[in-house]
């Protein structure tokens, strides 16, 4: 089964179709967005130059660090065919980045990827993503009302109630992170509970990142559960999501995601792995080839579950200087932000960890005087939205030069 026609047709029809779709998105960002026409003016091009994708691959990638400048320089209307108040939502993401949301049925396009792992009508679904700000809690529970589930919004953390939960109701679905999945599991055999037997978990729809294969399997064998992710990011919604077949991540139908080289911008062939670059069919908020920062490769082969769009090979890494932790990204510029009230830091490094497959966030200190660990924790949370391990070090430790961030994060 299927929860849309465009899942099944031909791979030729599906890029005509998705054509005429990018082609009115260029129309519209030339006639709205301050963004896109200051790229079009700096290509010295207009839209109608771009006869089909070879064109389009020539218009310069834009990257979300260009994004955060140009909206705190120009404000958010810049960007939009509308006034802001004409859009359904506006959130906050870590950067900090206004993630504008319309008004039409299905804006984020992840339907079709929780059809595809199992959610169906009068399923009972617990959300475990925010409700507050960012847009992931909303985000994913929308698609479920337009499946006819009903969903708990319980949002992150709280384990105890996240168990009462799903011990007291039918909830037969779990939605969020696979990590969190894991701690609610061995917090309730811990409490005493049989998991097959006092819960009632059939599906899990994971997001936000990494799944290795290991902690897949895990989780699955703890519950009884099936469990499925999907790739997307808080600008555009769904990019590609599993199916019960697994070997990949089936490309959205909604979106045009091109595999490109970091470097140029330029599309790479099939099975090379390159930076995942997405434009969203939206025209309130028209996003043209929008960079997001992460690594992966185009699969072309042909499904078992009959679906015809190609795959994402996985997460595969990062491209420039940010890294996800937790569903959030963390980007060294913002993270200037909370030293700047420390001046006796003399240098900083955020290291990302992952032992025994949970994310561990630390900031190393080198200072001149003595810190308050625990308010500069308390300081990072507030602006980074993560509470990290803060470790003071020897005068030295962190090497002249060093990237402020380095992830360590080992996966299957």
């Amino acid at each position: 089964m299927y929860y849309h026609e465009y899942e099944t047709e031909p791979r030729e029809k599906r890029l005509k179709r998705k054509w005429k779709a990018v082609k009115e998105v260029l129309l519209e960002a030339e006639e709205s967005s301050g963004e896109f026409q200051t790229r079009l003016k700096e290509l010295g091009a207009n839209a109608r130059d771009f006869k089909g994708f070879a064109d389009y691959s020539k218009i310069p990638p834009l990257r979300k660090k260009d994004i955060i400048a140009w909206q705190a320089e120009h404000g958010i209307g810049w960007f939009l065919n509308c006034e802001p108040g004409q859009l359904g939502r506006i959130y906050q993401s870590p950067g900090p980045i206004f993630d504008p949301e319309g008004t039409e049925p299905d804006y984020w396009a992840w339907s079709e990827g929780f059809f595809a792992a199992g959610f169906r009508p009068d399923d009972l679904v617990q959300m475990t993503f925010s409700y507050h700000m960012t847009p992931a809690g909303l985000m994913f529970e929308e698609p479920l009302r337009d499946i006819g589930c009903a969903t708990i919004p319980a949002g992150p953390g709280n384990t105890a109630k996240q168990i009462e939960f799903m011990t007291q109701l039918p909830v037969n679905g779990f939605v969020g992170m696979a990590s969190y999945l894991k701690v609610i599991g061995d917090r309730a055999i811990a409490a005493g509970y049989d998991l097959q037997n006092d819960f009632k978990l059939e599906k899990a729809y994971v997001a936000a990142e990494p799944l290795p294969e290991g902690l897949r399997q895990e989780v699955e064998d703890m519950f009884g559960l099936t469990m499925r992710q999907g790739y997307g990011t808080a600008d555009v919604g769904c990019i590609a999501y599993e199916c019960m077949h697994l070997g990949g991540m089936h490309l959205s139908n909604f979106r045009h995601v091109e595999i490109c080289d970091p470097a140029t911008g330029l599309p790479l062939p099939d099975g090379e792995t390159g930076e995942v670059i997405v434009t969203p069919f939206f025209k309130d908020y028209p996003l043209v080839r929008l960079a997001t920062g992460d690594l992966s490769a185009i699969d072309a082969t042909m499904c078992e579950c009959g679906r015809t769009a190609r795959k994402l090979t996985g997460w595969k890494g990062r491209a420039d200087d940010t890294a996800k932790v937790k569903g959030q990204f963390i980007y060294p510029s913002q993270a200037c932000n909370v030293l700047q009230k420390y001046p006796q830091v003399t240098s900083w490094q955020i290291r990302i960890k992952n032992p025994e497959g949970r994310d561990l966030l630390v900031i190393l200190l080198e200072t001149s005087e003595e810190v308050d660990t625990g308010q500069f924790a308390v300081d990072f949370q507030e602006i980074m939205k993560l509470k990290p391990i803060v470790e003071i070090v020897a005068p030295g430790t962190i090497p002249q030069c060093a990237p402020k961030l380095v992830d360590e994060r080992t996966y299957e």
